[in-house]
């Protein structure tokens, strides 16, 4: 008689199937919550420059709260504890887009005040997860475990965003597109829920106790993992990277008001664009882990990087859905290599001790640079008069700023 036998309870096994559990859950969240928020404001009537700010703004204030982090950590006991209580808190930020798709309306500061509660929740977890996590997947296994999960990940992404995609084309031919949200988000919500349950599986190995009277304030902190970077090979590797990415959020947040509004594609064309990039990492992330490992991370991410700088141009040829489908299918390969060798670096470069500190520290970093990025290019989108011509010269600027920053690679060869 067949029977599964579950991993048992304390072993690696588990620990690893509940954690790629996890991605999986949260994953599904993104593909049909986070990745439709812009459109949910196109939806609204709000324009493209407020659909810009929903990728943006709530990013820098997630990015600030989250320096608290670590104190709070103290407070409740350990980074396990800290992360679950941050999951339940992003799903119940999706409860007011529910209200608000039901309603048929929202002021664009409610979006952005819920949005902001959404990322806040997301970034002030990231330093204790990677902390967590670090103690619990062995570094041996690692970039074949990243891979896997990532791959995991981005399969979920993509049925996530598939799901939402075919909600909303549906309600859309009957024209209660904002009824299509409402379901999408309500989805999003319980995804993180799941997610939650999947955390809770997992142990927490090499638990910290950091007493409260030992907690230094967050300039302390923040201080101290600049001055570490300095020090160390993460500086070089941080500077890059943000640099990088205000290039990249130049254009990046408007992509979804080029398509929905500019072309006017329906939401079945926009699922099918934006799907592809999802379903090729899917597909293909194996492979890039296993090219990593022959590779090594700084190599990943220099290649990555240089393949990520014209991108953005090869969207100007054709408005052809076709076109833009290769298109995402060779951004998607590009950004995948590039999120892993993020992620492998970071565990290369930055020590047990000092992790945390540094990945918050980073995040806020990255946080600033991405709301520049999208702020600057919503400004030069507005003041050309935000017509198709006005969206290739956004396009393009970004291009020239991603090659811009590529030169602070060669410090980033050097720290590794």
């Amino acid at each position: 008689m067949f029977s599964l036998r579950f991993p048992p309870r304390g072993s690696l096994r588990r620990d690893l199937f509940f954690s790629t559990a996890d991605a999986a859950a949260y994953s599904v969240m993104i593909g049909c919550g986070e990745t439709y928020l812009a459109a949910f404001a196109l939806a609204l009537g709000l324009g493209p420059i407020v659909a810009g700010m929903m990728a943006s703004v709530p990013l820098l204030v997630g990015a600030i709260v989250q320096l608290g982090a670590p104190l709070a950590v103290a407070r409740v006991g350990g980074n396990r504890r800290w992360v679950m209580l941050c999951t339940i808190v992003q799903a119940v930020s999706f409860l007011p887009f529910v209200g608000w798709a039901l309603r048929g309306r929202a002021e664009a500061w409610q979006l952005l005040v819920a949005a902001s509660l959404y990322w806040s929740a997301g970034m002030a977890g990231v330093p204790a997860w990677t902390a967590w996590t670090a103690g619990l997947v062995p570094a041996r296994i690692r970039t074949g475990y990243f891979a896997q999960r990532n791959r995991i990940g981005q399969a979920a992404v993509f049925a996530g965003f598939v799901l939402g995609g075919t909600m909303l084309e549906a309600e859309d031919t009957q024209h209660k597109p904002l009824i299509g949200f409402a379901l999408l988000f309500a989805v999003a919500g319980c995804a993180r829920l799941v997610s939650t349950a999947c955390l809770w599986a997992c142990r927490e190995r090499n638990r910290q106790r950091v007493g409260l009277a030992e907690s230094k304030t967050v300039v302390q902190r923040l201080t101290a993992a600049v001055r570490d970077m300095r020090g160390g090979g993460a500086g070089p590797l941080v500077l890059f990277l943000c640099c990088f990415s205000f290039g990249a959020q130049f254009a990046g947040p408007y992509f979804t008001p080029y398509m929905l509004e500019a072309l006017g594609f329906t939401y079945g064309q926009y699922l099918l664009v934006f799907g592809a990039g999802f379903l090729v990492k899917a597909l293909l992330l194996p492979s890039i882990g296993r090219f990593g490992s022959r590779l090594g991370p700084w190599r990943l991410l220099a290649r990555a990087s240089v393949a990520i700088v014209p991108l953005a141009l090869l969207w100007l040829p054709s408005r052809n859905v076709g076109w833009l489908i290769v298109v995402q299918f060779l951004a998607g390969t590009c950004w995948a290599a590039y999120e892993l060798s993020v992620a492998l670096l970071f565990f290369e470069i930055a020590g047990d001790r000092d992790r945390s500190g540094i990945v918050t520290a980073y995040t806020l970093g990255l946080s600033v640079a991405t709301v520049s990025g999208a702020a600057c290019g919503g400004l030069l989108l507005r003041s050309l008069g935000e017509t198709p011509q006005a969206y290739a010269v956004v396009f393009a600027a970004s291009s020239l700023l991603r090659a811009a920053a590529l030169p602070l690679l060669r410090r980033v060869r050097s720290a590794t």
